[in-house]
């Protein structure tokens, strides 16, 4: 037997080397914000929703300004007349923020790019709260110019009547009412659905609500534990008591958190098709 056929018999064969591979790193959560808050103006429907906050908020101002008792206006009165559209229009892009995903068939794309679905719900959320307060902020900017505008016209004083603490109130109402339209956006995953429910918890349960507190007094008398806009439109005008913010924080419970989480949890389940 020669050298060379022990040295192979002997010897281990040495295979190729595996060069382990790394595995990827994450997609930093401040990318994911950015990619979900430009998806929420992708779309037609997107932008012109988005758009229709600022264009609704100038009209009410001209509005106002040509309509209203211009000796008796005040930023108070152009804060009413905008935040009316405002209270209709931003819930509405909370809950094409999530549907969206599923009326565009984009959630297959968008969970295996993210596989963490948490952190694109909780992107989603971020972004949809800092619209309603850019929204406001810019809403209210447009009241203040109407009420300068005033001002001028008639000679008057301009009327600063909204304080810093009215105005976050104002904030916090219409953030509500966002949280809710994306509450529901999880729940049915379906633009129509998702806006029919919020139509009908925000119009159709106030009067159904009404009808009861006429003829029952037990329920006029407790409405605001269950009906959640009886104590969330007391934030636009109104300063709330003790008993009235818990009642604002139990409705807030039923309404809002209790459909974010089993929304949440159907989507963090649900196979993506």
């Amino acid at each position: 037997m020669s050298t060379e056929t022990l040295s192979s018999d002997v010897l281990p064969a040495t295979g190729p080397r595996r060069v382990p591979r790394r595995s990827p790193e994450p997609i930093p959560f401040g990318r994911v914000l950015l990619v979900e808050l430009q998806k929420m103006f992708d779309t037609r429907a997107g932008f012109w929703l988005m758009a229709s906050i600022v264009i609704a908020s100038v009209i009410a101002t001209v509005v106002t300004v040509l309509l209203g008792d211009r000796d008796a206006l005040s930023f108070d009165s152009f804060a009413a007349a905008v935040g009316s559209p405002m209270s209709i229009l931003l819930p509405v892009a909370g809950v094409l923020a999530v549907t969206s995903e599923w009326s565009q068939r984009t959630a297959l794309t968008t969970f295996t790019l993210v596989p963490s679905r948490p952190r694109v719900i909780g992107a989603k959320v971020i972004d949809v709260l800092a619209i309603g307060v850019v929204s406001m902020v810019l809403a209210l900017g447009i009241g203040a110019l109407g009420n300068v505008v005033t001002s001028l016209v008639t000679g008057n004083d301009a009327i600063w009547d909204i304080s810093a603490t009215s105005f976050a109130k104002i904030i916090l109402a219409n953030e509500l009412g966002m949280l809710l339209g994306l509450a529901l956006g999880l729940l049915f995953r379906s633009s129509p659905a998702a806006v029919v429910g919020y139509f009908v918890v925000n119009f159709v349960l106030p009067g159904i609500s009404g009808a009861l507190a006429s003829s029952q007094q037990w329920w006029a008398d407790h409405a605001g534990w269950f009906d959640l806009n009886q104590t969330r439109f007391l934030l636009f005008d109104s300063n709330l008591t003790g008993e009235q913010w818990t009642q604002l924080g139990v409705t807030t419970l039923i309404w809002i958190v209790v459909p974010f989480l089993v929304g949440l949890r159907l989507v963090l389940k649900t196979e993506i098709k």
